[in-house]
């Protein structure tokens, strides 16, 4: 297996992914709409590998411009990445998100089996287990999304299940990553999201070049030792290495093609205990004020990784402070992100 089909490949965790695929000796062909990404990536994956990934700004929904594609090129398999995925988004507009994620899978999906592409390592995220009944968080939990971006997630999941089940010719890789954080160390790839950031990382990062006043908390009164709520974050890195070593998995044709895993870090962090540690990487103090609870967060998320590290052979080698100074890092270089 050697070329791989990524959608979403110029986003942030698409990104990360094919430097590393491009490292461990893939062909990439990389498929974005560049509705949550930018062209410029594509020259800074080819400053950091020396390779330059073949591109298509391609919507997966447009069937004509994928089968085209499928068809100049011999896809071994794909890592399907292409979505919608602000929480909060999902809930004022759910339609936008099961459109989008879901019918935009399915037909991904058609497009694979009519070219016989039987090999699919799919991005899900750990807002398929909803509010866990305890931490840390195992694949056999029960599965209850709390927002449209989760159940859009979840109903991905089901499609690729029922997939397999029509064909066990199918090669099937589901990762449920938990919070992905940092950035390239080179500082030439990171996380760069439109307008207001959705996610901690980037707003405490934005605020410590300037570009926000202050951090929105969202809540301190859960049951977590600070009040505020604790997740699993995860170096970007480690999290595109866990996806290389998946599709390795799934080339054995000896073990089971149909894999269900947790990529986190098994240790959860509170929204303070991430602010206190980009403060000691930064030399910046952080400025912050407590808002009320969103809708459709929890107190605490955080994985647990046995089953990936039996599987895959993968645990996640970056800490806290790694994922802070490789943000820090990437945020000084490209202070207004790739439109500097």
């Amino acid at each position: 297996m050697k070329t791989i089909l990524v959608t979403g490949g110029l986003g942030y965790i698409g990104s990360h992914t094919v430097v590393e695929l491009i490292n461990a000796g893939y062909t990439s062909v990389i498929v974005d709409n560049l509705s949550n990404s930018s062209i410029k990536v594509l020259d800074r994956i080819e400053q950091i590998t020396g390779i330059r990934p073949i591109f298509y700004q391609c919507d997966i929904q447009d069937k004509q411009a994928l089968t085209d594609i499928l068809y100049k090129h011999q896809i071994d398999g794909v890592i399907h990445f292409a979505a919608l995925k602000a929480v909060g988004e999902s809930v004022q507009n759910p339609l936008e998100y099961y459109q989008n994620n879901v019918s935009g899978s399915i037909e991904l999906f058609r497009q694979l089996k009519n070219h016989n592409i039987k090999t699919i390592v799919f991005s899900s995220s750990a807002t398929v287990y909803g509010d866990p009944h305890k931490v840390p968080i195992k694949e056999d939990f029960p599965l209850k999304p709390t927002n449209p971006y989760g159940w859009s997630k979840l109903m991905i999941e089901q499609v690729l299940r029922d997939l397999y089940t029509s064909d066990n010719q199918f090669k099937v890789g589901i990762l449920r990553y938990f919070n992905p954080i940092g950035a390239h160390s080179s500082g030439l790839i990171g996380e760069d999201p439109q307008g207001i950031p959705n996610n901690l990382m980037p707003y405490i990062a934005q605020v410590a070049v300037g570009r926000r006043e202050y951090l929105s908390v969202f809540g301190n009164d859960y049951a977590t030792h600070d009040g505020t709520g604790i997740r699993d974050y995860i170096h970007v890195v480690d999290l595109a290495l866990g996806h290389v070593r998946t599709l390795e998995y799934l080339s054995n044709a000896s073990r089971d093609n149909l894999l269900t895993v947790n990529l986190g870090t098994g240790r959860g962090y509170s929204v303070l205990d991430v602010v206190q540690a980009f403060e000691k990487a930064s030399g910046k103090k952080i400025d912050y004020k407590f808002m009320p609870r969103r809708s459709g967060d929890i107190a605490a998320c955080y994985a647990d990784t046995n089953l990936a590290q039996q599987l895959l052979g993968w645990r996640a080698r970056f800490g806290i402070e790694e994922m802070c100074r490789d943000t820090w890092n990437w945020q000084t270089k490209n202070s207004n992100g790739y439109t500097n």
